[in-house]
């Protein structure tokens, strides 16, 4: 059912379809919307055969989830930036107890200096968790995602994170179609988990396991990510012809076959960078673009096809690993290994700064024409940064010249 409906009530409605039976949150932007709507579902009976769990931190939301999951409820949860950071120890707990647990990440700035707004710094603090993390361009995606995110995880026993840029488009309203209770149904069967915790049959699950078998276990959670590249295709493409629009599934190229030129990124930004890849096509640019929706596991293959006409690639990304580069970028970078294919990184967006067209369409033309640097800040503020060197600078000499002053 076609829907004018902002993005986070959107994702609620598309959780509740799924009929989780546990639900637990600690309220932070840009999440709150989800969870307060979900609550509210669970309060007036709209969603029935759910408890809804009031916890006092994100550490006790994810701990919540781990232990309804582990007695056989399917459990969802959702968070952001800090939160993700509280709750983190339980998040790798989650993945190391293989337990099916759905969370939608609204992508945020992680502090200091405290920021509300949008990047990707929160979802790439955690992306060796274990987590299979998948990014949505439109609250579209963002629906399709979680529907696709619990028959993923209950297939392959592992937790999914379905990451949806904050305030872009949790707080947007767009035409979003909700599919309808029954094909949900179909394409999210009831819950059937691969171990549960049962008095009558008692067993232990997470605990001490030494040198002689931890290995093994990260190995056997490294097969079940890599089976995600196959089962994600599959249940999207199932998906897709559940409710007749185009599969989102690991990646999305556009206009990229032939194009020597490609633009690489994940998340709503993806809108702009096809709009300036059309304005630049029409000037006789050899441009195209590659939207990384599966981000772990890394679709390397996929993405190795995909550029397999590049002979240069810019990656856009809303992150930045302080003292080594761009993080995607760097997946991109070992994707394309052997191959002589010239990779940038533009870091944009940062801490929610609008990402312009024109800023964009300036440095894909330098890339087009091969004066684009390595690693790019897009709209730099160059004067304020100087300026703060500049006093850095002077404040270390004045301490160094009152310390030679005493010494005299």
């Amino acid at each position: 059912m076609q829907r004018q409906i902002e993005g986070s009530l959107a994702i609620a409605e598309a959780v509740a379809l799924c009929r989780p039976q546990v639900v637990c949150a600690y309220p932070i932007s840009p999440q709150t919307h989800i969870i307060e709507a979900l609550g509210a579902m669970v309060k007036e009976g709209a969603l029935d055969n759910c408890e809804f769990v009031n916890v006092d931190s994100e550490m006790a939301a994810m701990s919540v989830a781990i232990g309804a999951s582990a007695v056989g409820a399917r459990s969802y949860t959702a968070t952001a930036s800090q939160g993700l950071l509280y709750m983190i120890e339980a998040v790798y707990n989650a993945a190391g107890l293989g337990l099916p647990v759905v969370m939608t990440l609204a992508n945020r700035a992680i502090g200091a200096p405290i920021n509300i707004w949008n990047d990707h710094t929160d979802a790439m603090a955690v992306r060796d968790a274990g987590w299979i993390q998948l990014f949505a361009e439109t609250n579209q995606e963002a629906v399709d995602l979680h529907v696709l995110a619990f028959a993923l995880a209950e297939e392959l026993s592992v937790p999914v994170m379905v990451c949806v840029d904050g305030f872009i488009l949790t707080h947007s309203i767009e035409r979003v179609d909700l599919p309808d209770q029954d094909v949900v149904d179909r394409l999210v069967p009831p819950f059937a988990p691969r171990q549960v915790l049962d008095p009558n049959d008692p067993v232990s699950i997470g605990a001490m396991v030494g040198p002689e078998a931890f290995t093994e276990v990260r190995y056997l959670a490294q097969l079940r990510m890599r089976r995600a590249l196959e089962v994600i295709p599959e249940l999207a493409e199932r998906n897709a012809d559940a409710w007749h629009r185009p599969p989102t599934g690991l990646i999305h190229p556009y206009r990229s076959i032939d194009a020597t030129l490609i633009v690489v990124a994940m998340g709503s930004v993806l809108g702009t960078i096809k709009d300036v890849v059309d304005d630049l096509r029409a000037t006789g640019v050899n441009i195209g673009a590659l939207g990384i929706s599966c981000f772990r596991p890394f679709p390397v293959n996929e993405v190795r096809e995909q550029l397999r006409s590049a002979t240069r690639v810019v990656v856009v990304e809303k992150a930045f690993s302080i003292g080594n580069g761009g993080v995607l970028s760097t997946d991109i970078a070992m994707a394309l290994r052997d191959r002589r294919v010239t990779v940038h990184t533009v870091v944009a967006g940062l801490g929610g700064r609008p990402i312009w067209a024109a800023s964009l369409r300036a440095l894909f033309v330098n890339a087009a024409e091969g004066t684009l640097p390595a690693t790019v800040f897009c709209d730099l503020n160059e004067e304020l940064v100087e300026r703060e060197l500049e006093r850095m600078t002077h404040d270390r000499s004045s301490r160094s010249l009152a310390r030679r002053d005493r010494a005299e």
